[in-house]
C-alpha cells in the first residue's frame, strides 16, 4: 500500500486524548488526529518523531494525521485505517497461502451481530470471513494485541466460533504494522478475557494467522508469516 499523501516529520508533544495530539511542525505546535484509539504509549513518547499525512480537507478541524511514530530506530505505523486495505491488497494478489482459493473478496460483511472486516469466497461457493487486527504493541521483537481492553474485539472472536459452527471459515489476522518481529501472543496482562477468547476460538477451529509488516514512511506491505504463541 502506497501513501499518496505528502508525509511530513515533526515531533510529538503529548496526546491529551485518544483522538488528538499535538505535535512541533516547524517550529510550530499544531494539533492533530490520532487515527487510533489504542494507547500507544510505547511508541508515543515526548520527543519522538512522528509521522504526519496531510489530508487537505477544509472540512476537518486538523489539517494532519499522525499516522506512525520511531521507536529508537524503529519505524511503526498505527493508522487503525491501514491494516484492513493491507490485507485487500494481499488477499487480492493471493499472498495469504491458507486463503488464496477464495477469489471474490468483499469488505465488511455481517454475520449474526457482528459485523465482520472480510468475507471470501469462490465459485464453488465456499465462504470465509475474516477478521483483521492491526498491531502496535512490541517489545523486544514480541508483538501482542490488545494495547487496551477490546470488549468489542472479544464479542469477534466468539462469533467467528459461530461462523465455524455454521460451516464456514473463519479466521482472524494479526497485523503487526512493523516489521522484524519474532513472535505474537495475545497480551493476557491487558485483556484475559480476549486471550481466553482468542484460546478458545482456536480450539474451535478458527484459523489465527500473524503477520508482519514491511514498512516505511510512504508503503506498508505485508511481508511474512509471525510464529504465534497461545
Amino acid at each position: 500500500m502506497f501513501i499518496e499523501n505528502t508525509v511530513v516529520r515533526a515531533e510529538f508533544i503529548k496526546r491529551p486524548n485518544r483522538f488528538q495530539a499535538y505535535v512541533k511542525l516547524n517550529g510550530e505546535e499544531l494539533m492533530v488526529h490520532v487515527p487510533n484509539t489504542g494507547r500507544c504509549k510505547e511508541i508515543l513518547i515526548p520527543g519522538c518523531t512522528a509521522l504526519l499525512r496531510e489530508e487537505n480537507n477544509p472540512a476537518r478541524k486538523t489539517r494532519y494525521d499522525l499516522i506512525g511514530a520511531y521507536k529508537g530506530g524503529k519505524f511503526i505505523n498505527i493508522d487503525s485505517q491501514v491494516p484492513n486495505k493491507v490485507v485487500e491488497e494481499a488477499l487480492k494478489a493471493g499472498r495469504i497461502d491458507a486463503l488464496k482459493k477464495y477469489t471474490i473478496v468483499h469488505r465488511e460483511r455481517t454475520f449474526g451481530n457482528s459485523r465482520f472486516d472480510f468475507k471470501l469466497s469462490n465459485e464453488k461457493g465456499e465462504a470465509y470471513y475474516l477478521e483483521v487486527k492491526g498491531v502496535t504493541f512490541e517489545e523486544d521483537g514480541l508483538a501482542q494485541f490488545p494495547d487496551a481492553p477490546t470488549d468489542r474485539g472479544r464479542k469477534h472472536l466468539l462469533e467467528l466460533i459461530d461462523v465455524k459452527n455454521a460451516d464456514m471459515g473463519a479466521g482472524v489476522l494479526f497485523l503487526m504494522q512493523m516489521d522484524n518481529i519474532k513472535c505474537f501472543k495475545p497480551y493476557d496482562e491487558m485483556d484475559r478475557k480476549f486471550g481466553e477468547a482468542l484460546r478458545l476460538a482456536f480450539s474451535n477451529e478458527v484459523d489465527i494467522f500473524a503477520y508482519e509488516c514491511l514498512v516505511d514512511e510512504k508503503n506498508i506491505t505485508l511481508n511474512k508469516k509471525v510464529n504465534i504463541s497461545l
